[in-house]
């Protein structure tokens, strides 16, 4: 597996093996020890999310608060998105900036997200099949999010934005500035 630390401190880019043969492929897609050997960091995941989604889908900027904080490894099984982090930890030196990767099945590559950031991801395939494994569990009570359009984090989702299909819950989301992180 082949790790990268992003300009986040703490989020990585995870490119597994891939075998190929006549019968298709095989890969390892999460090992704890590896992980731990190659970013330093020790995670326990607790739960596992998957959503299906179709081109144009944006989800997010989400997170969660306190102690119910989510460390996440995302991925795209089927498809390709555009997969979007941002730093809201206000003690970084980087609070409020991002970075994008795109996911597909194609690159197989994978995300790791800290507890801190806020997560995002559009669509880029006619459908995609996306998976989350997360270190907490989901609490309704602690979820907080941003809007997809922050004017100060300038993010370029690659698509027109006549072209995003986004849930009501999505669309009111504060600013970072405003955001109660």
């Amino acid at each position: 597996m082949i790790v990268s630390e992003t300009k986040l401190k703490g989020c990585f880019i995870l490119e597994p093996k891939v075998f190929n043969d006549s019968r298709g492929y095989f890969l390892e897609s999460f090992n704890q020890k590896t992980f731990k050997e190659k970013t330093g960091v020790t995670i326990n995941f607790v739960q596992d999310n998957e959503s299906l989604s179709s081109r144009g889908v944006l989800r997010g900027l989400h997170f969660q608060k306190g102690d119910f904080a989510q460390a996440k490894l995302v991925r795209a099984v089927k498809g390709s998105v555009l997969d979007i982090v941002v730093d809201i930890r206000k003690d970084s030196l980087t609070f409020g900036e991002h970075v994008a990767v795109e996911l597909s099945e194609e690159n197989k590559k994978q995300l790791f997200v800290p507890r801190g950031f806020a997560h995002g991801f559009v669509v880029l395939s006619e459908t995609a099949l996306f998976s989350y494994k997360c270190d907490n569990f989901y609490n309704k009570a602690s979820e907080g999010g941003i809007i997809y359009n922050d004017k100060n984090l300038n993010i370029d989702w690659k698509l027109n934005e006549s072209e995003f299909i986004i849930s009501e819950k999505d669309l009111v989301l504060p600013t970072l500035e405003m955001a109660k992180i």
